[in-house]
């Protein structure tokens, strides 16, 4: 299992840096990323967002789940988006 690991040049002081919670098996959940080794993918939490559900509601719902990952799945959703653009000539 891999940690997603952070970017270099960022260190935990510069804002919420909780991508270790975020765990990259094979063997798991066809390798989508998961949320510390759970079989509770960050695709599934994401949505539960999308849809309207508070993050209370979803500790309630995965006692499993600390606010801090729910926190890192955000992050790891914003840095999925801010990818550079390469233009082929």
């Amino acid at each position: 299992m891999n940690s997603v690991s952070e970017p270099s040049g960022v260190t935990k002081g510069a804002g919420v840096v909780e991508l270790h919670r975020i765990t990259v098996d094979p063997q798991q959940c066809g390798g989508r990323p998961c949320i510390r080794g759970l079989r509770i993918r960050v695709k599934d939490v994401l949505e539960l967002l999308a849809a309207g559900a508070s993050r209370d509601e979803i500790l309630a719902d995965y006692p499993l789940l600390e606010a801090a990952d729910v926190a890192a799945v955000l992050e790891f959703a914003a840095r999925q988006s801010d990818h550079p653009i390469l233009h082929v000539a």
